[in-house]
């Protein structure tokens, strides 16, 4: 694991994560998710969780921090994004009405 970083989970916060992983109806992204915290939390390296799940460096820090940050309801929800193209203005939208 990388220095400085110590993913601390609760009794609380563990049983969430354990039923999100046992859960068959849990979408595939939040299990993963959940089982890089968990395995974070038992002090396993970075390498070993990504031959564990198969996630690069980048994408386990990420869930570490956002854990951190947010606790269990970071990872069940995704990051908004800006949308890729601009709205039409008005005035484009009223020259094709023509």
């Amino acid at each position: 694991m990388r220095k400085g970083i110590v993913v601390n989970v609760t009794a609380g916060d563990r049983k969430r994560l354990a039923a999100i992983v046992a859960n068959r109806n849990s979408p595939q992204k939040h299990v993963w998710r959940a089982r890089i915290v968990l395995l974070s939390a038992d002090g396993v390296g970075t390498m070993a969780i990504r031959r564990q799940t198969g996630k690069g460096k980048p994408t386990i820090w990420r869930w570490q921090v956002r854990f951190m940050a947010e606790g269990v309801d970071g990872l069940l929800h995704e990051a908004t994004r800006p949308a890729g193209k601009p709205p039409l203005t008005p005035a484009v939208i009223e020259g094709w009405s023509r």
